[in-house]
């Protein structure tokens, strides 16, 4: 489940006035979009009752603030920010500059930019262990890279990831800038090393008010951290490392009372919930564990001992409550008694943790002091001669944080919650729940618990996007801590979608930002939260949660989304054609209706020439229902180009063309992944033997078969629990599909019946393998060969053919030096570096400046059959339509030349 009580947040609280606080709306505060992850989470245990005030007031007794900047999702020092943010309370932040959605994915066939939805939430689910905010820049993850020089050429340069960089800085204002990476040839991953030259750069431009301004024009204020450090600094697994190496030294295997565990085992707990990184099985051992960073640059001083080493990341800075006041610098004079009133509140806030461990409600009293105490000193200071950006700074430590932590604690020490549901109707479709459509209403029930009888009865109100309005529902018999409201959707609303997108996700390297005010966060937040003041004038917000049953009638909750009246999908998304093609082809859409069950025309656009019967249908869709609509394409004039095909909507004298696709897991939130209503077409000059039969046994998930379909080729799936029955001898060719060892014990167990499929005539294709020591520990090929990482990460290095008469070059179709042209992404993965005589290498490419490599397509005669090792990245090129990868692949297939 996925609600949390979530008092007042970080930028979340306005206009408030001293000794009360106010609810949204009442004096004119508006509070501003929430910036946290976990706003529609379940707390996790550690987080409620008496250990999540202890951990609470662990932030109240620092005002540190830390970043860490890392390039993917799962790169992070997870017990290093566990430590800081849990352990520390530290105020911290991950910058994670992609989504990783160029990488591979060990759940599933979905790549690109929905791969890039579905792991933003897999760090979220992480995150919320760490105890951390998330940030994101603008570059994408175009899949990997060996060279920095390289990812800054495809991120047009440093400036894009440097702005969006600054501009996090700028807004969240850390003391310590951390880098995962060292910014060398030691990091690996072109990816990772730009990340961390990038934070070096931003260190330094973050302060400068001439870097950037566009910034500063719009209201950010120059800042410039205390102290930078960069990872990585003795390698990722390095047992020890030498005192000229490291500055820092932090234990992340020392047990934390409050977690219950050590920090490290914590962070390991979120960490596994990144999936599509194979993190499942992930451990560490229990015990010590160190990670180690550097210092590189400083505006302060901090003391070090004889080897240099600090013992913390903020020695030198004052972290101190009362020393909030030295930020302001010169303007200190200018509040004299600030610094008086900030050592009064800790005072207050020592109090609390002392009475915490005596009796959690007692807590509470100290801190509704402190509470009043910040507001007023804050409303004095905005009431002084200070400049406007030394306020600004004020608002943002006073408000922004500490007041708002101040607010989580008492909640937490009274056992308040608050809680925002609109219940689905009966029947409603569990994949979508229900969702708030544009132009209508819905009715939302709002309650507030304690475990302390208020003073006085709550008031409750709802903080709406522009242009929404509701009204409360008046009921004698609704309890003094509930309140139900109708609230009206206007037919403006914005539906929840990501922010960003890529107009060409498998060739575009940056990302569009469509709705500035969201930039850097991982999604817009949901649309409605509710607020309350309760009876103990503590105030509190949550987010509106729709609960639902699941497939198996278990009641599940996510956040309220807005979804358009109708949305439209044309299947499948994707179309390779033959050039030779005569007939037609089939083409489906699929329109959903979120609104009250309607009749709506779909129509085809299709090329010039070509025609669509019939060129429209009338659909009659059931309420929450989705209704398939079947045209038939006739192509014409058919050559060798991209095109497309799409589909339209209308209804009401009202059009749309496009529809989503609801990403979620179990164990995460949920978002919604948008696509246009189009269907891209790669019309290819291939041929296609006779009567070839090909089985596929899918591995970790790709789209290879559907393509072979849509050109051709006879396809069966045989799944590989079935590889020890089916009868092999009816296929001339068999293909693994990628990270088939890695990922199906049934090819394991039966690569013996693999090799004697081949050893008896037929033809074995074998794709990469991530886990390259347990391949070859495997011994699956027929004769000796080593499985290595190497890769060819350009996709436009230049390919020759080792073996020009062989013919695999030749039939049934015609392969040139054209045919490698146009490939997406990567040439190939985890090539062979050693093989057997009896293996012949059929390709040769390499990345700049690097040696040949010869084992990215392999062929050997074993028996009476043919067995081939495709590390090239057919799994992408082939959906992707590339007419020369599907030219080559389908040659593969052919077993006639065994």
């Amino acid at each position: 489940m996925f609600w949390r009580r979530v008092p007042a947040k970080r930028q979340a609280v306005s206009g408030l006035l001293a000794g009360a606080l106010l609810l949204p709306g009442s004096m004119g505060a508006e509070p501003q979009p929430s910036n946290k992850n976990d706003s529609y989470y379940e707390p996790l245990p550690q987080e409620t009752g008496t250990n999540g005030l202890k951990l609470m007031l662990r932030k109240l007794q620092t005002t540190g603030r830390l970043m860490q900047v890392t390039a993917h999702p799962d790169d992070e020092d997870g017990g290093m920010l566990t430590l800081e943010a849990r352990g520390k309370g530290v105020s911290t932040l991950l910058m994670t500059l992609t989504r990783g959605e160029g990488g591979q994915n060990k759940l599933g066939s979905n790549l690109f930019d929905v791969l890039g939805v579905l792991r933003t939430l897999e760090l979220l689910a992480s995150d919320r262990y760490y105890g951390v905010e998330q940030r994101f820049s603008r570059v994408a993850d175009f899949g990997y890279s060996k060279t920095a020089d390289e990812t800054f050429q495809k991120w047009q340069g440093h400036e894009v990831a440097l702005g969006d960089m600054v501009r996090v800085i700028r807004t969240f204002r850390p003391d310590v800038l951390v880098a995962r990476f060292s910014g060398t040839d030691r990091d690996g991953h072109g990816h990772h090393q730009a990340s961390a030259i990038l934070t070096r750069e931003a260190f330094r431009a973050a302060g400068d008010p001439k870097r950037f301004p566009e910034q500063i024009a719009e209201g950010l204020q120059p800042w410039q951290p205390r102290k930078l450090y960069t990872g990585n600094v003795c390698g990722f697994f390095a047992s020890s490392c030498a005192d000229s190496n490291y500055t820092l030294r932090l234990n992340t295997g020392k047990d934390d009372p409050l977690l219950q565990t050590s920090y490290v085992q914590f962070a390991l707990s979120g960490l596994r919930h990144q999936l599509s990184q194979g993190s499942g099985s992930w451990s560490v051992e229990p015990g010590d564990r160190f990670t180690h960073y550097k210092l590189l640059d400083s505006v302060v001083d901090s003391p070090k001992d004889k080897n240099g080493h600090e013992q913390d990341f903020f020695d030198g800075i004052d972290t101190t409550l009362p020393g909030l006041a030295s930020r302001l610098g010169d303007e200190e004079k200018k509040v004299p008694w600030l610094r008086g009133k900030l050592t009064e509140i800790k005072a207050k806030i020592d109090e609390a943790v002392a009475a915490a461990d005596r009796d959690p409600k007692s807590a509470e009293a100290p801190l509704a002091t402190a509470s009043s105490l910040t507001i007023r000193a804050y409303n004095d200071a905005v009431g002084s001669d200070l400049s406007a950006a030394a306020k600004v700074e004020l608002r943002e430590e006073m408000l922004s944080t500490l007041s708002a932590h101040i607010e989580e604690a008492r909640a937490l020490a009274l056992g308040e919650q608050l809680t925002a549901t609109v219940d689905a109707p009966v029947g409603t479709n569990p994949h979508d729940a229900f969702m708030a459509v544009p132009g209508q209403s819905f009715e939302l029930t709002a309650q507030l618990s304690s475990k302390v009888s208020p003073e006085e009865p709550a008031h409750i109100s709802l903080k709406l996007p522009e242009g929404w309005k509701s009204e409360e529902i008046k009921s004698a018999t609704t309890a003094k801590d509930t309140a139900r409201f109708k609230v009206f959707v206007p037919g403006t609303a914005q539906v929840t979608r990501p922010y960003w997108h890529r107009h060409d996700p498998e060739r575009d390297t940056l990302n569009t930002i469509d709705d500035a005010k969201y930039q850097g966060l991982p999604f817009a937040p949901p649309p409605v939260e509710v607020w309350a003041q309760s009876g103990r004038h503590t105030l509190l917000h949550a987010t509106c949660m729709v609960r639902y049953k699941n497939d198996a009638g278990q009641v599940q909750v996510r956040p309220l989304a807005v979804a358009p009246e109708f949305s439209l999908e044309l299947q499948p998304s994707t179309s390779v054609i033959p050039s030779s093609q005569r007939g037609s082809t089939n083409v489906r859409t699929n329109a959903r209706d979120q609104s009250s069950g309607s009749e709506a025309e779909v129509s085809l656009q299709v090329p010039n020439g070509w025609k669509a019967t019939p060129p429209q249908e009338k659909i009659e869709i059931a309420t929450d229902q989705s209704k398939d609509a079947a045209f038939q394409v006739f192509p014409s004039n058919l050559k060798e180009e991209y095109t497309h095909i799409s589909a339209t909507l209308e209804h009401s004298n009202s059009k749309y063309g496009e529809g989503y696709s609801v990403v979620t897991r179990d164990d995460l939130g949920t978002a919604y992944y948008y696509q246009p209503a189009v269907q891209r077409v790669s019309i290819v000059d291939v041929k296609v033997p006779k009567d070839l039969k090909v089985g596929y046994v899918m591995g970790a998930g790709d789209e290879t078969p559907t393509v072979l379909e849509q050109i051709g080729v006879d396809v069966t799936l045989i799944p590989a629990e079935k590889l020890a029955t089916e009868d092999l001898s009816k296929y001339q060719t068999i293909v693994l599909g990628i990270r088939a060892y890695d990922t199906q014990k049934g090819v394991t167990q039966n690569n013996k019946r693999l090799l004697d499929f081949v050893n008896a005539g037929g033809r074995l294709i074998v794709q990469y393998n991530a886990s390259a020591s347990d391949f070859n520990s495997g011994n699956f090929t027929p004769y000796p060969a080593t499985m290595s990482r190497a890769r060819v990460s350009v996709e436009e290095a230049p390919i020759q053919i080792l073996e020009p008469g062989n013919a695999i070059f030749h039939s049934p179709n015609e392969i040139t030096q054209r045919d490698f042209e146009g490939w997406v992404q990567e040439r190939g993965l985890y090539f062979m570096s050693q093989w057997d005589s009896k293996f012949t290498p059929l390709l040769e490419s390499h990345d700049p400046g690097e040696s040949e490599q010869k084992g990215g397509l392999l062929l050997a005669h074993y028996g009476k059959g043919t067995y081939i090792y495709a590390g090239y990245a057919f799994f992408r090129q082939l959906p992707a339509g590339v007419p020369g990868a599907v030219r080559l692949f389908v040659n593969l297939l052919d077993g006639r030349q065994n």
